[in-house]
């Protein structure tokens, strides 16, 4: 099955230095063995915002084009906001990407691989799958 990664697990897998042995960022790696990984555009975008130099925006840039960004149709932005809307009711804040992740994940049945525990807390009212990571510590 596919998995749709959030911008925290790119990020952490990304960092230069010890992130390499951290459980998570190893799991990154042998999922993108798998040709497992997914992204959306915000979350690229989000990932090339704030880089430091331009030299750091074209190597990121051009390491992940070897990742297409899956297509969103208009039910994504609109389940997204549905799922934002129920979250709120129930006082659980998050992010417009949060929730389109949620909705992408949800329109295509793809597990979402994140570290950010919000979505533990959105996953108790809105239909999402959270990945497993099978290697631990």
């Amino acid at each position: 099955m596919k998995v749709l990664v959030d911008a925290c697990i790119w990020s952490l897998a990304l960092r230069r230095g010890a992130s390499k042995d951290h459980h998570l960022a190893k799991e990154f790696s042998e999922l993108i063995k798998e040709v497992r990984v997914q992204i959306i555009g915000q979350v690229r975008q989000e990932l090339l915002s704030g880089v430091k130099s331009q030299k750091q925006f074209n190597e990121l840039k051009f390491y992940l084009s070897a990742f297409p960004d899956l297509l969103l149709e208009t039910t994504d932005f609109e389940q997204a906001a549905a799922f934002f809307n129920i979250n709120r009711k129930h006082g659980i804040q998050g992010s417009n990407t949060d929730f389109l992740i949620c909705a992408t994940a949800y329109r295509l049945n793809l597990e979402i691989f994140t570290c950010d525990k919000k979505f533990e807390l959105f996953q108790k009212h809105i239909p999402i799958k959270l990945y497993s990571p099978r290697v631990h510590c």
